[in-house]
């Protein structure tokens, strides 16, 4: 008979994290101390630490795109396309970008930013990132008939910051125990379109 497993949570993987990112401390102490090629070893334990992050940063995303489209779609909005990792704009220039995940419901698309721990910068980066994206679109003459709007997720989410994203007009996605929810609105709440 087989175990049942029980279902990964943000509080287990964030202790996953620190527990790694304690270790990775004792080993560069440890190298420290023999007098090993230190400068090496670190470069790559950085790099082994920061593949570790964007394991970590991969994992939340996929927790937070779960069930997210049916969280929509009781909104009212009839998602029936999603994609992750949509890059627009030619790379490295400033008027380029990535949406972590693109809802899309005909006339109106979702973009989402999603981040371990979600904090005030983080939605101001992100409404930046949706004019970037307005502007892209606009300029190719498509989808002007397409309304804009957006929404920030993350594990580990503060009061305060759920309440500036909702002033700025975005729905807040925050993990919970067992699942990922859109946060509850304050009344009045009207996304803002991009």
């Amino acid at each position: 008979m087989s175990q049942q497993q029980t279902p990964l949570t943000a509080e287990m993987i964030l202790e996953m994290f620190r527990k790694s990112a304690e270790e990775t401390e004792k080993i560069k102490e440890m190298f420290r101390k023999s007098g090993e090629d230190i400068d090496r070893r670190m470069k790559e334990t950085d790099q082994r630490v920061g593949s570790l992050g964007t394991r970590v940063g991969q994992i939340v995303e996929n927790m937070i795109y779960g069930d997210i489209v049916s969280q929509f779609q009781k909104l009212g909005y009839e998602v029936s396309a999603r994609s992750q990792n949509k890059e627009f704009g030619k790379k490295g220039t400033t008027d380029s970008g990535e949406i972590d995940l693109l809802l899309e419901d005909g006339d109106v698309a979702i973009l989402i930013e999603a981040k371990t721990t979600l904090k005030i910068d983080h939605v101001r980066e992100h409404i930046d990132r949706l004019e970037k994206y307005r502007r892209y679109v606009d300029a190719r003459g498509r989808d002007t008939h397409v309304r804009y709007i957006g929404a920030v997720a993350g594990t580990v989410v503060a009061d305060n910051v759920i309440h500036f994203a909702h002033k700025q007009g975005l729905y807040v996605i925050v993990q919970t125990a067992r699942d990922v929810e859109i946060a509850p609105l304050p009344e009045g709440f009207v996304a803002k379109e991009f």
